[in-house]
Parts: structure tokens; sequence; C-alpha cells
């Protein structure tokens, strides 16, 4: 579980809450009842989309019909992305294999430290950068 801020695009409004990070999951996904507490503003997807479960078949619940927009924060990242809600989800938000792709974080399971090493590779890079330009 790490704490993150969700930000609603519509009021702006924000939540402080943990998410799951799940390497097994292919999507964001939201619990509808979560979604129903904080009041989040529901976007109707352009058809229905179907969920299979690890073991492959199809998700006993109905489909997944609607998104919310939101800006997920952590320490001091921002992505600005929609997440699938979900009926009957037992997590109000899981983090899927690509958000953790995409920032591929340093995780310590025992602590429940993330720390996010691309931004961080991005800034050293930055900063040689910005050294060789100087001597130049």
């Amino acid at each position: 579980m790490v704490a993150i801020t969700l930000k609603r695009i519509d009021i702006q409004e924000k939540v402080i809450m943990k998410a799951l990070l799940d390497s097994s999951t292919t999507e964001l996904v939201m619990s509808s009842e979560f979604v129903r507490k904080q009041g989040f503003k529901l976007k109707k997807t352009e058809k229905p989309i179907y969920v299979r479960n690890v073991d492959s078949f199809l998700n006993k619940e109905r489909p997944i019909e609607y998104t919310v927009e939101v800006n997920i924060y952590y320490q001091e990242h921002r992505k600005r992305t929609e997440i699938d809600v979900i009926r009957k989800q037992k997590r109000s938000v899981i983090l899927k294999i690509l958000w953790l792709t995409y920032y591929n974080p340093e995780i310590d399971w025992r602590t429940e430290k993330v720390k996010m090493i691309k931004k961080e590779r991005e800034r050293e890079k930055e900063t040689r950068r910005k050294r060789v330009e100087e001597k130049e």
C-alpha cells in the first residue's frame, strides 16, 4: 500500500488515501463504493469493458461501464489519468502494472517504502547536461 493523493478534475478537491500496488492487474481500478462516497464524477465508457480474473475466466460482476478522471499524486509526481470503476472491489484504488512499469519504482515490501527512481534519474541527467553546458 502506498499513500497517494487523488485530485478530482471537476472541482479540484483532494482525497488522501492508500492505494494497493498490484503487478498482476492490467488497469487502474477504483471501487464503485469509493467513487460514490467521494462523489467522483462518472464518465461513461464508449462500450462495456469485460474483466477477466487471474484464472482468465470472465469476472462474474457486470462489465466496466464508467471511469473517473483524476490527477494521481505520489511524492512529487503527478499523473492525469482515467481510472476504471469496478463493482464489489475490496480495495478503494489499485495501481496497475503499467503505472509500475512507467515509473519503475524501487519498492521495499517490508517497510512499504517506494522510491521513484525514474524521475530521480531524469533530474540527474538534467543536472549533468546543465553542467556540460556551463563548461562549454
